[in-house]
């Protein structure tokens, strides 16, 4: 399938097309761990290094449970759907913008209060988490199934999608999503000629506004379309203000989350105040503008770009 027709499939037609061709990896050596024995009945594995050391891995893991964002759109993508995975919130569930393939996963607590037994009921072989978040769960969850770590969900997310394929045996697969990320940002940017303009993303919160930031999955997007992001001390991914501060978030374009982009009421009293500081201002979903991380959500989330830039 050529990039561009890729580039523009919906999330169940990426899982389509990328299910159809994914690639397996050949074994490596076992002595590097001390996790349970995957369960496949031909026992083949590969060594994954990850944060916490190497764990051998299954070659084409059927159960996986997720624990992160980024794992769970890679997996998605990749066309292995999780059986389980945890969530921002039990009672919003699953990222509708993953699609059908995706309403099914059962859920096994919250990204930060994964439930270990929950998890072990699924029979999973193999559970994919993050360092900075379950550090402490480690230990309970590699005498469940093979565990593999990312150091942080605030690394860049394109690092963290590799480490997820890797894992899930499909290396070939992710590149081949990135490059047609890349390769979308690049239409996008030539057609509307963003490049010298700034973009930025605010997410309100109850007492505050967070600026999103160059190496947030957001940002990285909008410089991937050709944007550039205002200066800021960024504190790593991103940088509360008061709304009292809200025209520091200045920029020809503003895009602001909310969970309902088609309610003008939820756009914040605080940004609607200092509209005249802002070039073009728009509410955009925040259920894969942030949480949307991954080679699906950074589709969906150009996709969306695209209607804003050709509204105008």
């Amino acid at each position: 399938m050529s990039h561009s027709a890729l580039a523009r499939l919906r999330p169940v037609g990426v899982l389509a097309a990328l299910a159809a061709g994914a690639l397996l990896f050949s074994a490596c050596s076992s002595d590097a761990s001390d996790d349970p024995a995957p369960s496949e009945a031909d026992g083949s594995t590969h060594t994954i290094s990850h944060a916490r050391g190497e764990t051998e891995v299954p070659e084409d893991p059927q159960r996986v449970v997720t624990l992160e964002p980024v794992q769970l759109d890679t997996s998605v993508a990749l066309g292995v759907v999780p059986v389980g995975t945890s969530v921002l919130s039990e009672e919003t569930g699953v990222p509708a913008y993953l699609g059908d393939a995706a309403a099914d996963i059962e859920m096994v607590g919250t990204v930060t209060e994964p439930s270990v037994e929950r998890i072990a009921a699924l029979e999973p072989d193999l559970i994919l988490g993050t360092e900075s978040r379950h550090s402490a769960l480690y230990d309970q969850l590699s005498d469940v199934a093979p565990t593999v770590f990312m150091e942080t969900q605030a690394d860049p997310w394109q690092d963290n999608v590799a480490l997820v394929a890797e894992a899930l045996g499909d290396e070939a697969g992710a590149e081949e999503l990135l490059a047609d990320y890349e390769t979308r940002c690049d239409e996008i940017a030539e057609e509307y000629d963003t490049a010298g303009q700034t973009a930025q993303l605010v997410r309100p919160r109850d007492t505050r506004l967070t600026l999103y930031g160059p190496l947030s999955f957001a940002g990285s997007t909008l410089e991937c379309a050709g944007f550039t992001t205002p200066e800021h001390d960024w504190e790593d991914i991103s940088l509360d203000i008061s709304p009292e501060e809200a025209r520091d978030a200045e920029a020809d374009l503003v895009l602001v989350t909310t969970v309902d982009a088609d309610d003008p009421s939820t756009m914040p009293d605080a940004i609607s105040d200092n509209a005249d500081a802002f070039g073009s201002l728009h509410l955009v979903d925040f259920s894969f503008w942030i949480t949307g991380v991954g080679p699906v959500g950074g589709m969906t989330v150009l996709d969306d770009l695209e209607r804003i830039l050709q509204e105008g």
